[in-house]
């Protein structure tokens, strides 16, 4: 499951969901309850989608919620089976989300910012036993976003954090078409993750954008194989 795999987030409609299916595309996530970011889609629109498209690829919950009842409450709503945590949770309430949801699959976020690696390599080794897998993301410091920012960070960053993990690492932080090749061959993560690197001027999914980058992707973990 967590092997070479491709991650694209904030789809805004049904064709659009389709579109990354077709180009090869295993993982959607869908956004909601954020706090700086506004949400691409409402949740009943997200529920919509996933039904529809839950049998051909893995949906997945990218939110900031931190109580573990309403965690799983939540992906219970919207159908689905992994969700991306990037809020701040204490280990009890990932323990408690794993007691109450074994079958849920949890991937929990590393917000790189200056100058935090020993910050993140305490968080690998504390949550590690919780969660099934990580995902490397970037801060923007000027509107306080620790996702969907358009912006990369120091991969040597990620590639630590890769080696020290016993759970997979996945790559993401302002991936386009152009640089993900060169990130995965720095970091060599389990899969990789874009959002804002595979839109058009009009923040849609670009299908020209989405086949690159797959395609890229894909070159770049059959060299790093």
């Amino acid at each position: 499951m967590w092997k070479n795999f491709i991650q694209i987030a904030g789809v805004k409609s049904l064709d659009e969901a389709r579109t990354l299916i077709n180009e090869g595309v295993e993982f959607i996530g869908f956004p909601l309850r954020l706090t700086v970011n506004a949400e691409d889609i409402s949740e009943e629109e997200a529920k919509a989608i996933i039904a529809e498209i839950k049998n051909e690829a893995k949906p997945v919950l990218i939110t900031y919620l931190s109580e573990h009842g309403e965690i799983a409450e939540f992906a219970d709503y919207i159908d689905v089976k992994i969700v991306q945590l990037h809020g701040e949770i204490t280990e009890d309430e990932l323990a408690s989300l794993k007691a109450i949801k074994p079958e849920l699959k949890i991937i929990k976020s590393l917000v790189v910012r200056e100058n935090n690696l020993s910050d993140l390599l305490v968080s690998v080794e504390k949550l590690s036993p919780f969660v099934d897998a990580f995902i490397t993301d970037t801060f923007d410091p000027k509107t306080g976003a620790e996702g969907a920012t358009g912006k990369t960070h120091d991969w040597n960053v990620s590639a630590k954090l890769r080696e020290k993990s016993s759970k997979p690492l996945i790559l993401a932080g302002g991936l386009t078409p152009e640089n993900v090749a060169e990130a995965i061959r720095a970091v060599m993560p389990a899969g990789v993750d874009a959002h804002t690197g595979v839109e058009d001027e009009n923040g849609n999914k670009s299908p020209e954008k989405v086949k690159a980058f797959v395609q890229n992707a894909m070159r770049a973990f059959d060299e790093i194989n």
